[in-house]
C-alpha cells in the first residue's frame, strides 16, 4: 500500500535525502581514514617493532578480506536493525580498531586491531551502505549520488593520507592512529542525530517520487544473498566477473594503496610526498569514476572494462622506472591517469551484473566485490612478501600488470546478453 500525498506548497527546504546522502558521505570518509592508515605506518612500525613488511601486511590482508566478505551481508544487517544502528556501530569499531593500536606490542594485537575490528566496521559501511541508502531514498538521481558516494568514499581513503603522513612525520605513528580514532567517533553523533532508515520514518516520499512508501519487510536477506551466490556461480559470466574484480583489487587497494608509500620510500622519496601523491590518484578518481559512470550509459560495458584494465596494467608495468627521489613529470603523469581509471571499473561492472542478472544484480554485484577485496588481501601480503625476499617491488609492479592484461581477457570475454522481445 502506498499514501498519496495531498497537494502542499513548494518545497522550500532542501529534501531531507540530501541531508542522509550527505551524512553517508561523512560516514564513508571517516571510515575511509582508517583505509588509508596502513600505507602510511608500515615503515614506522616496523622501525620501532622489527616486525617484516610481509607480518604488517597480513594485517592488512585481513582487514580487505573482512572488508569485502561483510559487505554482502551489512544489507541484511541494516535490514534486520537499521541503518543507523548497524552504521553506528560500525564507526565505534573502527575508533576502538584505531585507538587500541597505540597500546599493541605483539604482531598478532596489529591482526586483531587492524585486521578484524576495522575490517568489520569498515566492511559495514562499503558498497551495500551506498546501495542501501541510494535504493531507500532516491528514485531520481540515484545513479549520480551512488557515483558520487563511491567515488567520495574511495578519494577520501587517499585524501586523508597526507595528513596522516604529516602527523606521523612530526608526532610518530600513534599520533595517526588516535586522529583516526577520533575522527570516527566524531561522526557518531551526525549519525545518530541526521540519519534516518527510511524516508517513511519522517512521512516523506523517497526524492523524486510523489507516494510516501511504507517501510518493507525484508525478512531472509541473508538468505537471498547466499542464494543470489548459489545462483550467479553456476554461469560463466560471474566468474569472469569476479577474476576481474579481484585483479582490479589486487592492482588498487591492494597494492597501490598499501605499498606506493613504502616503495617511494625505499627509493629516497619522503613519505609526506608519496602520501601527497596518493591523494592526487584521489582527487582525479573522482572525476574518472563520474566520467565512466556517463560512458557506461553510452558504451559496450564489456568493451570498457577491457579498454580500462589494458591501460592499468600498461601503467603499472613502466611504474617500477618512475619512482625516484623527487617527483618528476612523468610520475605526476602516472598519478593522474592512474587515479582516472582508479574506480573506474565499477560503473561498468554494476551494469553488467543488472544486465546478465536483473533484480539480483545489485547483491550479485556484492559478491563480485568480495572478490575485488579477497584480491586485494592477496595483493597486500604477497606483495609485503616480496619486498622482504627480493629487496624491491619491481616484481609485485611487473606482476600487477601482467595480471591487469588478463583481466582486460577476462572482459571481453564475456558475453553480450541477448534479449528476445
Amino acid at each position: 500500500m502506498t499514501q498519496t500525498l495531498p497537494d502542499t506548497p513548494v518545497r522550500t527546504r532542501p529534501h531531507r535525502a540530501w541531508i542522509v546522502a550527505a551524512v553517508t558521505l561523512v560516514a564513508l570518509v571517516g571510515a575511509a581514514g582508517f583505509r588509508a592508515t596502513p600505507g602510511v605506518l608500515i615503515d614506522p612500525l616496523r622501525a620501532e617493532f622489527g616486525w617484516p613488511r610481509g607480518t604488517i601486511a597480513s594485517a592488512v590482508s585481513v582487514n580487505l578480506l573482512l572488508y569485502g566478505l561483510t559487505s554482502p551481508f551489512a544489507a541484511a544487517l541494516m535490514d534486520r536493525f537499521g541503518i543507523r544502528r548497524v552504521v553506528s556501530a560500525a564507526l565505534l569499531l573502527v575508533a576502538v580498531g584505531s585507538g587500541l593500536t597505540v597500546f599493541m606490542t605483539e604482531p598478532w594485537q596489529l591482526i586483531a586491531c587492524w585486521g578484524v575490528l576495522t575490517g568489520l566496521g569498515t566492511g559495514s559501511m562499503a558498497m551495500a551502505f551506498v546501495a542501501t541508502v541510494t535504493s531507500r531514498w532516491f528514485v531520481r538521481r540515484r545513479g549520480v549520488v551512488t557515483g558520487v558516494l563511491t567515488a567520495g568514499g574511495a578519494a577520501g581513503q587517499l585524501v586523508f593520507l597526507p595528513v596522516l603522513a604529516h602527523l606521523t612525520h612530526m608526532y610518530g605513528w600513534r599520533s595517526a592512529a588516535v586522529t583516526v580514532c577520533l575522527a570516527a567517533l566524531a561522526v557518531v553523533p551526525l549519525v545518530v542525530l541526521l540519519l534516518r532508515d527510511h524516508p517513511s520514518d519522517v512521512g516523506l516520499p523517497p526524492y523524486g517520487a510523489t507516494e510516501v512508501v511504507p517501510k518493507p519487510r525484508n525478512e531472509g536477506a541473508a538468505r537471498r544473498a547466499l542464494g543470489s551466490l548459489a545462483t550467479a556461480a553456476r554461469t560463466p559470466v560471474f566468474w569472469l566477473l569476479a577474476g576481474g574484480f579481484a585483479i582490479c583489487g589486487a592492482s588498487t587497494n591492494g597494492l597501490v594503496g598499501t605499498h606506493f608509500i613504502p616503495a617511494a620510500h625505499d627509493h629516497g622519496m619522503p613519505e609526506t610526498t608519496a602520501a601527497s601523491l596518493l591523494a592526487l590518484v584521489g582527487i582525479f578518481d573522482v572525476a574518472g569514476t563520474i566520467f565512466s559512470g556517463w560512458l557506461t550509459d553510452r558504451a559496450d560495458s564489456r568493451v570498457l572494462l577491457g579498454v580500462y584494465y589494458a591501460l592499468r596494467g600498461c601503467s603499472l608495468l613502466v611504474l617500477p622506472s618512475l619512482f625516484a627521489r623527487t617527483t618528476h613529470p612523468s610520475m605526476l603523469v602516472f598519478v593522474i591517469f592512474y587515479g582516472l581509471d582508479w574506480v573506474a571499473t565499477v560503473p561498468p561492472t554494476v551494469a553488467l551484473c543488472r544486465e546478465h542478472f536483473g533484480m539480483g544484480g545489485p547483491i550479485v554485484f556484492g559478491w563480485v566485490f568480495a572478490s575485488h577485496q579477497i584480491g586485494a588481501a592477496a595483493a597486500a601480503i604477497t606483495a609485503g612478501v616480496i619486498r622482504d625476499h627480493l629487496g624491491d617491488y619491481a616484481a609485485a609492479w611487473y606482476g600487477a600488470g601482467a595480471l591487469c592484461l588478463l583481466a582486460a581477457l577476462l572482459s571481453v570475454r564475456i558475453k553480450k546478453r541477448v534479449t528476445t522481445g
